[in-house]
């Protein structure tokens, strides 16, 4: 078991097998960063030479390891590259939190690690902490073989140590880490283990114990009370789907906030079948309820006064014979009918009814959660979110993000597009269009129609949510647990301007 201990001693003095310092890359040369001062004194004018005989240029990710003999105290100096300063405060937070990312993966092994990265304040504790966490964070359930040992001993070194803010947030990181991995572990779960049943058990074991109260739907619920979203794209499947409703009840909310999120824990596609190539990662089609759900236990853990209703929309989008037809109209719940076109766009059914049973809540907003459309993949990469709904909500989410980095990128919702939802010859709605262009947007517009006339965010994550390459900075490989800092820090900003909202 990992300590974890903040402190304001000096990276040059500390005893630990090794200190992790971060580097600038710049025009004349690498620049250790804020936090490496005394480190920088101690070596002297024979830093940069030796930097340049090791062939060290301080790139983003980039780590040099240099035997101290006897200039620290500790044995071990490790470089870890930040790339070139920026000037915007979002930017330099992603560059130490993407630091102390791959910093946990270059010290396996290691008894104690010492991390000198920036650190002067709250803010930037936290995010070399989370980083550190987060960069480290193995998935390792279906392995044989014993991953590397992590560090026995962290401390985060600071100037800030001794204050209450960087304490408050040191603590802090650590519930919000450990939700996040909690995120990835349900993501990198294999699909045939964590069916709509499976998921809905392991929800109600992670809030056992918590402030977090959940309640499941099962299908013989969900259709007494008309969700027919879940029960059309669950019907194909022999998992039955679930709803899961969860309840965070402070003494005193300031404000009141229902999430939503998309739990389709297999994706096939439906009887509009996807190609062999796409399936291979459709198992983290259900990020978005994994999000809302760790998201929900990190604002109990942390006693953020902000009262939280959450819905995890759970089904599995499977291929048989009862499976929801192309042509076919469903009911969502509140009464709502919608044509389906494309049994590949079921995201947004599960969602609608999500959402319906959010709004009956009357919440102060709605935002919900979803890997939704590989139209905003295309569009903003895998690194940006989307984000759509109410413009102050939109601005609120985009500053959370920035808090930890994490980039969302705001999309309009244009009339021509909610023509194009309203457009169906049978029914209310219609789910999908087969137009090639703007398919994000439609989505969007389509969830816009569940929400009534409450502020609402919609977070598209298909990008960012499942990361298919090598761990990078402080993202592994697989699931990423992108956007919950996002949701965590949107309600620490609720509690922020309580008079305005309570």
């Amino acid at each position: 078991m990992t300590s974890y201990h903040l402190r304001g001693a000096s990276p040059a003095k500390t005893r630990a097998d090794a200190v992790v310092v971060g580097a600038w890359k710049g025009t004349k040369g690498v620049t250790l960063a804020a936090g490496a001062e005394e480190v920088t004194a101690a070596f002297g004018r024979s830093l940069r030479p030796l930097l340049s005989t090791l062939g060290f240029n301080g790139k983003s990710g980039e780590v040099t390891r240099v035997p101290t003999g006897g200039t620290l105290s500790s044995p071990l100096l490790v470089l870890v590259g930040m790339g070139q300063q920026p000037k915007a405060r979002p930017a330099q937070v992603l560059a130490v939190r993407r630091a102390a990312g791959v910093a946990a993966r270059s010290t396996a092994n290691a008894a104690s690690v010492a991390l000198a990265l920036p650190a002067d304040d709250a803010g930037l504790v936290r995010n070399v902490l989370e980083g550190y966490l987060l960069g480290g964070y193995v998935f390792s359930r279906y392995q044989s073989k014993e991953p590397d040992q992590r560090a026995g001993t962290v401390t985060v070194l600071s100037p800030a140590a001794r204050r209450q803010e960087a304490i408050s947030a040191f603590d802090d990181a650590q519930v919000v880490a450990a939700a996040v991995n909690g995120v990835r572990d349900w993501v990198n779960t294999p699909a045939g283990d964590l069916t709509p049943p499976l998921f809905a058990t392991e929800i109600t074991k992670a809030v056992k114990g918590t402030k977090v109260k959940a309640k499941v739907l099962d299908e013989a619920a969900l259709t007494e009370l008309g969700c027919g979203g879940l029960l059309g794209v669950g019907s194909g499947s022999s998992a039955p789907p679930r709803l899961v409703e969860l309840r965070y009840s402070p003494a005193e909310p300031v404000a009141h906030l229902a999430l939503v999120g998309k739990g389709i824990t297999f994706d096939s596609g439906g009887l509009s079948i996807k190609t062999a190539k796409g399936m291979e990662t459709m198992k983290c089609d259900m990020a978005g309820a994994a999000t809302i759900t760790q998201a929900t236990l990190a604002i109990a853990g942390l006693g953020l006064p902000v009262r939280v209703t959450a819905y995890a929309c759970l089904a599995e989008n499977m291929v048989s014979g009862s499976s929801m037809r192309p042509g076919d109209v469903i009911t969502i719940y509140g009464g709502k009918t919608v044509e389906v076109f494309n049994t590949d766009a079921e995201g947004r059914l599960v969602l609608a009814d999500g959402l319906g049973r959010a709004l009956e809540q009357e919440p102060d907003v709605i935002i919900d959660v979803a890997t939704l459309t590989g139209h905003m993949a295309m569009a903003l990469g895998n690194r940006v979110g989307a984000v759509f709904g109410s413009d102050d909500v939109v601005a609120a989410l985009v500053e959370a993000g920035q808090q930890t980095g994490e980039k969302h990128w705001p999309m309009p919702i244009p009339q021509d597009i909610v023509d194009r939802v309203r457009g169906s010859k049978l029914a209310d709605l219609l789910q999908h269009d087969w137009t090639r262009w703007g398919g994000g947007l439609f989505a969007a517009a389509f969830l816009r129609e569940f929400t009534g006339d409450r502020p609402w965010g919609h977070l598209d994550i298909a990008g960012p949510g499942f990361n298919s390459g090598a761990a990078t900075g402080h993202w592994p490989s697989g699931g990423t647990g992108f956007t919950l800092t996002t949701l965590v820090d949107y309600a620490r900003a609720l509690t922020d301007r309580a008079p305005s909202v309570a």
